[in-house]
């Protein structure tokens, strides 16, 4: 279900012992995509309101959640005009950093019945200790073509993400639960790599030449492997927290 990696199972039983959701519960999923997290909600018996701006986004998600109790609107959360105090859990995986810092939490909050939860998290590529090398070796390509970023690139290894605590609790509408760690690793053969690439903002900003360039040298570089793939570590930052 396209190019970017599903959530660990682990993070939604967490989720769902955290705030104590059950079957049945509503919760208002913010920047729903194709669906990856709303799926794995609506498994687990939850009744989704997901909002999702991108008719062609949303569109798959709704052919992929309709034998469940979902329900996908074309619109962001600062454009949403839906029930207030209605729902038993607000959720955004990989897209909070898109809505409104200004407004964003208000926004949360109006959502969420009297001890409402307000669940966050992203996903951000990990360096384990002893992990696969590629990606240093790869970074004389972006120094090449002028992409190679500061100095010393940041490469956190896992455990290492920063969390929103500081962030949620100055809003002064939430009051922190927990904040939850998960690492995992995904393996890549070369195209399904630079599918990959061509989903992150830096890569689709590039120039045509120079983008071309990196992906043949992806592709020249995981041919001298034995088996041409690639692991990549990933992580999310599971932020919980309850109305104030």
């Amino acid at each position: 279900m396209g190019a970017r990696p599903d959530y660990p199972a682990q993070l939604f039983d967490r989720l769902m012992v955290t705030t104590g959701l059950r079957p049945g519960d509503r919760v208002l999923e913010v920047g729903a995509g194709p669906g990856k997290a709303t799926s794995a909600l609506a498994q687990r018996g939850l009744r989704v309101t997901a909002l999702e701006p991108g008719p062609a986004l949303a569109a798959r998600a709704r052919e992929l959640l309709a034998d469940y109790r979902v329900d996908v609107v074309e619109t962001t959360l600062e454009d949403w005009h839906g029930e207030r105090s209605a729902y038993d859990a607000v959720v955004a995986a990989t897209s909070w950093h898109w809505v409104d810092p200004e407004i964003r939490y208000a926004a949360a909050a109006r959502a969420l019945r009297p001890d409402g939860h307000l669940a966050v998290w992203g996903t951000e590529h990990v360096f384990p200790v002893g992990g696969d090398p590629f990606f240093a070796e790869l970074q004389e390509v972006y120094d090449a073509i002028g992409k190679g970023g500061p100095a010393e690139p940041r490469r956190p290894a896992p455990g290492e993400l920063p969390d929103l605590r500081e962030e949620i609790e100055a809003s002064g509408l939430f009051h922190m639960v927990t904040v939850d760690h998960f690492d995992w690793t995904v393996d890549y053969d070369a195209d399904s790599y630079i599918r990959l690439l061509r989903t992150f903002s830096g890569h689709i900003a590039m120039a045509p030449d120079d983008r071309q360039r990196l992906f043949n040298e992806i592709r020249r570089r995981l041919a001298r492997r034995t088996d041409g793939r690639l692991r990549r570590g990933w992580g999310a930052v599971l932020n919980v927290a309850r109305r104030a």
